[in-house]
């Protein structure tokens, strides 16, 4: 099982495209495995955390003593969600 923390987990590892689609295919697949253990296991109560998340992550990164990236690319996220509604 992907050992997942809001604080110390494997997205602090991601640092490029390839990394990123990496974590999120070991998200799916700990779904699959473990999907029992998540608090949000449904699409629809995922994307309502994952708003929720990226809504309140400056406090998350102030809690934790961290500065949060100055430069993040949103529009990017954005679009990858949007097309993965479509995406083969």
């Amino acid at each position: 099982m992907m050992q997942l923390s809001a604080h110390n987990g494997p997205s602090d590892g991601v640092d490029s495209r390839e990394a990123l689609a990496a974590h999120i295919r070991n998200l799916r697949a700990d779904l699959i495995e473990h999907g029992d253990d998540w608090e949000n296991p449904t699409l629809e109560s995922y994307l309502e955390a994952l708003a929720a998340w990226i809504n309140d992550s400056p406090g998350w990164y102030k809690n934790f003593d961290q500065k949060m990236p100055p430069n993040g690319d949103w529009t990017l996220f954005a679009r990858a969600l949007s097309a993965a509604v479509v995406y083969e």
